[in-house]
């Protein structure tokens, strides 16, 4: 998706027009189920129902101030639409296949993680890598706390308000939290898997939709107190956070962007190659190798410039569009709604604000901005892995978060995992 951040103003106007043309041109081919097939079909729905959705949630009031504009209107708009029949068929196949199993989204965040760790300062790099886990820890304490106390409120044991709803949620999402964490409890409680997972699904779809609004609202909070926030930048008082790695003729080389995509396509190979070895979770092993280059400086600086120029480009035209493939492939609002009673809602709202006020309050002891605290550390934890990363930054507009969004997702949900192996025989 063509952002107006991505061109200059006097091209805006023609771009418009190009995009309507496409627009109607695509739809019509939708409406009558003719779109082709594989990629060229699924992206280019994507692209021109993201640009769409996009353009009106960023332009509708109360929306656009308070609950992060076009992403919420592109996430929950796209579910809509296509789960309900408006806009079904094969497309709908088409999109689901290529955001799951067609690598949509690891190659969106094979990019936002090696060009946002590479744009990086080295210094800001050491700096946050050994602060960050307490941030992680102060968001689980908190959400635990919460979720227990609430729970104890409406006469739910700590089991079920625990380890049902607020360990789930914190998790780290579905393959790689509710998965694991059903397979650990039912074999030690007896329970039986199916029943686990029924209960544990709607906290997570409830939690990422929550964690989500959250974000567009702390991005809202940023803006009437700028003191709590660095607007991106997580370390306070480090100017140099992010480094200048595009300059104006840098940036539009398109010789740098194609190194730049191959070397993120690179990094996530490697990731790959060492979970084979090693047992973690790919990106995981792409963030620490990535970190890794960078601190050792390894990496020329001109391939840095490149990997930060194609990270510049994804998160300009390729938002909006994956955040379709999120709202079509994982959001199935259906599940949210029949799940939503009052007492259900109040437990998973506070288990998501405990979580966002602990990373935050933590964040703000270790000499974070609270509010990128409270998004990366809390938020993050307390979505539906990357997915819900790439939803929540996209909502609180701090993309280049992402690094530190997949620590929280994959480092801080094995460590739920481990948690529950412990809480279980505490609890059960």
């Amino acid at each position: 998706m063509i952002t107006n951040e991505a061109i200059s103003s006097n091209d805006q106007r023609e771009v418009k027009i190009v995009l309507l043309i496409a627009a109607f041109v695509i739809l019509l081919a939708t409406f009558f189920n003719q779109l082709p097939g594989g990629m060229i079909g699924a992206l280019g729905a994507m692209v021109i129902v993201g640009f769409i959705l996009n353009y009106l949630g960023d332009r509708t009031p109360i929306i656009n101030q308070f609950f992060g504009g076009g992403a919420i209107v592109v996430i929950f708009g796209s579910s809509y639409l296509f789960h309900s029949g408006f806009l079904s068929g094969d497309i709908e196949k088409q999109i689901t296949t290529f955001t799951k199993s067609g690598g949509f989204l690891s190659f969106y965040v094979a990019s936002l993680v090696t060009g946002s760790i590479l744009g990086m300062s080295t210094d800001t790099l050491k700096k946050a890598a050994l602060k960050y886990i307490p941030v992680i820890l102060g968001a689980v304490a908190i959400s635990f706390l919460f979720a227990g106390v609430i729970g104890l409120f409406f006469g739910k044991n700590m089991f079920e308000s625990l380890m049902l709803i607020a360990l789930p949620i914190m998790g780290g999402g579905m393959g790689a939290g509710a998965v694991p964490l059903v397979e650990i409890m039912s074999g030690r409680t007896g329970m039986d898997a199916a029943s686990l997972m029924s209960q544990m699904v709607p906290a997570l779809a409830i939690g990422n939709a929550i964690a989500i609004v959250i974000a567009g609202l702390l991005n809202k909070v940023g803006q009437m107190k700028p003191t709590w926030t660095g607007n991106g930048e997580l370390i306070r008082g480090n100017a140099e956070a992010i480094e200048d790695k595009s300059t104006s003729n840098d940036s539009l080389d398109v010789k740098k962007l194609g190194m730049g995509a191959l070397i993120a396509i690179s990094m996530f190979f490697l990731g790959t190659l060492l979970s084979t070895v090693i047992s973690m979770h790919t990106y995981a092993l792409m963030i620490l190798s990535i970190a890794l280059i960078k601190v050792s400086g390894l990496m020329p600086e001109r391939l840095e410039k490149a990997a930060h120029a194609w990270y510049t480009f994804v998160v300009s035209n390729l938002t909006p569009a994956l955040l379709v493939g999120i709202g079509v492939a994982y959001t199935d609002l259906n599940q949210i709604i029949d799940a939503l009673t009052p007492m259900y809602f109040i437990m998973v709202f506070a288990t998501v604000l405990g979580a966002a006020v602990g990373a935050g309050i933590v964040g703000r002891l270790m000499g974070f901005y609270p509010i990128e605290s409270a998004i990366t550390g809390g938020l993050c934890m307390a979505n539906m892995g990357g997915t819900g990363d790439v939803a929540v930054l996209a909502a609180s507009k701090r993309m280049q978060l992402m690094p530190f969004a997949q620590i929280s997702s994959r480092i801080g949900g094995a460590f739920m995992l481990i948690l529950a192996t412990f809480a279980i025989q505490l609890l059960a």
